[in-house]
């Protein structure tokens, strides 16, 4: 099985859940089915089928952690689609990209949680007074938020989604990845800068900031970036991030509207109309959301290949 960071095909297109392109179809692969799903996809959707069935039967800790049992299964179920197109699974046979990516998860949304420290756009309902247990379904449930946007975009890219969106190839000066770089920058440091009480109406800083600070950064490195697709004439990957976000923000939001222990909107202004806990307008920002995902893990992915290269070195 493949396991590790580096393996490439030049012959695939770039993946955004690695710097480099998959390992080629591997016919030893235990994972690689040709006539259906691979099992753990039937896994992931018996969970998701039990889970909701414990959960309005109210029972234990089904109940509780409704939205991370969910998001479990989810995430098996896209990584055995992905494997079934692809001949191989992230989490079986890149079982160490898959870990960091859990890691890279937590480590990004603990950043968005300390911004909501000074923010306080949202707040959790109904958790746990153990601490320890609080702490574990926490890490559960954020590992699960980069798994589920990137692999939701990879399938859509899989089955052709926005394949057609396409047009000439431009040159994107580089005074633009400046300017972009200055943005997001500001951005990200104005809302932690200034008083809480005009904080709180920025948020909309802190889900576009880290887009325009590092996509121009993975551009100078070498990784996947959006602006070289741009350059390459192409908004597939962006356009379907963009619906992997939508798509992963109606289902947490409705996971989330069912779940005892969950998150409640507290922003400052245009709180009605509702779809479950979250303001209509609200679902927008899981469109640039899944953008950050995408630029957060490249960031990640290139400072460990850039270590594994210096220990083989």
């Amino acid at each position: 099985m493949h396991d590790n960071l580096t393996a490439s095909n030049p012959s695939r297109t770039t993946s955004p859940l690695h710097a480099t392109s998959p390992p080629a179809f591997s016919e030893a692969s235990t994972h690689a089915n040709t006539t259906g799903l691979p099992k753990h996809g039937y896994l992931g959707i018996a969970i998701m089928c039990i889970t909701q069935f414990l959960m309005f039967a109210q029972i234990e800790p089904a109940y509780t952690w409704f939205t991370a049992i969910q998001w479990t299964g989810y995430v098996l179920l896209l990584d055995a689609i992905l494997a079934r197109r692809r001949g191989e699974s992230l989490i079986f046979d890149r079982t160490r990209e898959f870990l960091l990516l859990l890691l890279v998860s937590n480590i990004c949304w603990f950043l968005f949680e300390a911004y909501n420290l000074h923010l306080r756009n949202w707040e959790y309902h109904n958790l746990p007074a153990n601490m320890a247990w609080r702490l574990a379904g926490f890490f559960w449930a954020f590992a699960t938020i980069f798994p589920g946007i990137l692999m939701t975009s990879e399938v859509l890219d899989e089955f052709g989604f926005f394949k057609q969106a396409t047009f000439s190839p431009v040159r994107v000066p580089r005074w633009i990845h400046q300017i972009l770089l200055v943005t997001g920058a500001f951005f990200c440091l104005a809302p932690v800068l200034v008083p809480a009480a005009i904080a709180k109406y920025l948020f909309v800083f802190v889900w576009i900031g880290y887009v325009f600070l590092l996509d121009p950064i993975n551009y100078r490195l070498g990784m996947p970036s959006l602006l070289r697709e741009l350059e390459r004439g192409s908004v597939q990957k962006l356009l379907s991030l963009f619906l992997a976000g939508l798509i992963c923000g109606i289902l947490w939001e409705f996971w989330n509207y069912w779940a005892k222990a969950k998150w409640v909107y507290t922003v400052p202004y245009f709180n009605r109309p509702k779809i479950f806990e979250m303001p209509l307008y609200g679902f927008l920002g899981f469109l640039p959301f899944a953008v950050e995902c995408f630029v957060m893990w490249q960031v990640a992915l290139y400072f460990v290949k850039r270590k594994i290269v210096k220990r083989k070195a």
